[in-house]
């Protein structure tokens, strides 16, 4: 779970590409618009997509859910997954989970790093896509490994105050209805990248 609110300076800097709201018709539409700007600079042959949290709290398997939907449905070799409903990635594994990637590729995958998220009450539903890495369990005041080219994160519930009780008392039709949105834009957005790849290639 990522604690960066959707005012940190991160946006001043112009880090955040863009953002949604669940509530908008077109949430996915846009979302994907943001993801194919970055995609389609990847000169990686292999994306990885890291999906943090854990099916313990509501609220914090955003990511999990993600990653279990995703690997479902998507069907491309030269993308990985790690973070399911299953096997989720969560503080207790992530620098173990970071070390096995290292030494998984030989050459260093493009990683997007998925998370759930605490902001401000007016901005509970959002989804926002940020350059640079993810940096897990600022929330609750654990020091986790940052990591990631790209990150998504879900403003999935109010920050201030009990942060674990929040999350775990989180409404789960608010994730779901998060977690859809970001699994049919990653997917659309991810097979287009996968076309340009093969296009490059000349398969």
């Amino acid at each position: 779970m990522n604690n960066r609110q959707i005012e940190s300076p991160a946006i001043e800097t112009g880090d955040v590409i863009g953002r949604v709201s669940l509530d908008d018709t077109f949430a996915a539409d846009k979302l994907e618009t943001y993801l194919d700007g970055i995609l389609g600079s990847v000169q990686s042959q292999r994306i990885l997509i890291v999906c943090v949290g854990t099916d313990r709290s509501t609220g914090d398997a955003f990511g999990p859910i993600i990653g279990s939907r995703l690997g479902h449905n998507l069907r491309i070799p030269s993308i990985d997954i790690f973070g399911t409903l299953d096997e989720p990635v969560h503080a207790v594994n992530l620098s173990a989970t970071l070390e096995r990637i290292e030494t998984m590729y030989h050459e260093r995958p493009f990683i997007i790093a998925i998370d759930a998220c605490l902001g401000k009450f007016d901005h509970v539903g959002h989804i926002a896509v940020e350059r640079g890495p993810l940096r897990p369990g600022a929330g609750v005041k654990k020091v986790l490994p940052e990591f990631g080219d790209v990150t998504i994160t879900g403003i999935v519930n109010v920050s201030g105050f009990m942060e674990y009780f929040v999350l775990q008392n989180t409404r789960l039709g608010i994730v779901m209805r998060m977690s859809d949105i970001v699994v049919q834009a990653l997917s659309l957005s991810l097979q287009k990248w996968q076309h340009s790849v093969a296009m490059r290639m000349g398969m």
